[in-house]
């Protein structure tokens, strides 16, 4: 695998891409690839050194692996999924971890215990408390494993233990990018989520972040049993403008995303102005296909939540710049009876800090805002009573 990463390294894109499965090249492209490289050497400089691979079991037989790539500025970790014939099944460039997850203060690990799930045959946990109240799904934003792992943060991981330390049991699991629309990508998973909670609580909740958070009220109403929805930076905007958006912020802060910015402005237009079922996944937005831009496009997370009449808890970081206050918080504003929190110290992962936010502060370790958690505890305790 470090001959894969020493041709990005060289600039030969065209030749990782050669390597690539079928599947993944009809989503990504060498141009992508460009485009993302060329983001992390205007952040972290020049390559230094390639580390040793870390390799450890996949889905579907495959096997995922990691290699650390040192920059003379700081680095980053490529990451992918590999079949037997040596053929990539997923890319990122991940922040590089350099400190290990820690378990937060308000984590109480001697009140609940964890084990291994699987949730519509996907990998995931089950957090138990020894005396529980209710019982929440978290989803996740998109292509993320289980505890939304970023760096040498878990923030998935901070909120499954910060609840069940409350007496609140939770189901995560690992999202794969494989689906061709948002209700593809979570609705069977958490439906399944939700069956294992019920015969150990009163009612379910949904608590879904970022992406998670705006395919949360599709869920719900698909699932006339789920007891009510928490949103934690869930995005109104329409997607492919906030990620123009999000890229003009990221420019602004480094003038090295220029060309992150021009492509991404380019295919936002197609979904803009062009979008088809035909058009390629190339020329979209992170790689996604047309079918899940046109799923989106219909999909208006608002309205949706607004049809079910459930209690609907709604929290906004303040320094958050992919979903934010002044851009997505006033379409959730328009609920008639959501409950809002806005945590102006707060970052998209909810992690409290003061300044600008970016991308490269998620390489420190960090957790969830402890009051996060305790208003989430709060507001689903107020709607449940104890199951022995």
């Amino acid at each position: 695998m470090r001959t894969i990463v020493k041709m990005a390294r060289d600039r030969r894109f065209a030749d990782v891409e050669a390597r690539f499965a079928p599947e993944l090249r009809a989503a990504v492209s060498a141009e992508t690839l460009r485009v993302a490289w060329a983001s992390e050497m205007s952040k972290n400089g020049p390559v230094t050194t390639i580390g040793e691979p870390r390799t450890e079991p996949g889905e579907a037989g495959l096997t995922r692996v990691s290699v650390p790539v040192n920059c003379e500025r700081g680095g980053f970790t490529f990451v992918t999924s590999v079949d037997g014939e040596g053929l990539l099944h997923g890319l990122r460039l991940a922040p590089l971890v350099t400190a290990s997850w820690a378990p937060p203060r308000y984590a109480k690990p001697r009140r609940f215990t964890e084990r291994e799930v699987t949730v519509g045959g996907r990998p995931g946990a089950l957090t138990l408390p020894r005396r529980r109240r209710a019982g929440v799904v978290l989803l996740g934003p998109g292509a993320v494993d289980r505890d939304e792992t970023t760096g040498p943060n878990k923030p998935l991981k901070d909120l499954a233990w910060g609840l069940a330390s409350r007496g609140i049991a939770v189901v995560r699991f690992d999202n794969v990018p494989t689906a061709a629309t948002i209700s593809e990508e979570y609705l069977p998973y958490t439906m399944d989520a939700a069956r294992l909670l019920r015969p150990l609580v009163h009612n379910v909740f949904l608590v879904g972040h970022s992406l998670g958070g705006k395919a949360a009220p599709r869920v719900a109403a698909a699932d006339p049993s789920i007891a009510g929805l928490v949103i934690l930076a869930g995005d109104t905007q329409p997607m492919h403008r906030a990620a123009v958006r999000v890229a003009r912020y990221l420019a602004s802060v480094d003038p090295g995303n220029e060309a992150a910015l021009a492509a991404v402005t380019k295919q936002a237009a197609v979904v803009e102005h062009g979008l088809t079922p035909a058009t390629p996944a190339t020329e979209l937005p992170f790689g996604w296909p047309a079918s899940y831009w046109l799923d989106l496009r219909d999909y208006d997370p608002v309205a949706t939540a607004a049809s079910l009449g459930k209690p609907t808890l709604i929290l906004q970081g303040g320094r958050d710049y992919q979903v934010t206050v002044a851009d997505d918080l006033p379409r959730w504003r328009t609920l008639a009876d959501a409950t809002i929190r806005v945590y102006e110290a707060d970052d998209h992962l909810f992690f409290a800090g003061e300044g600008p936010s970016t991308p490269a502060g998620y390489q420190q370790p960090q957790h969830v805002d402890p009051a996060v958690i305790a208003d989430i505890a709060s507001w689903i305790r107020s709607r449940e009573s104890t199951v022995p």
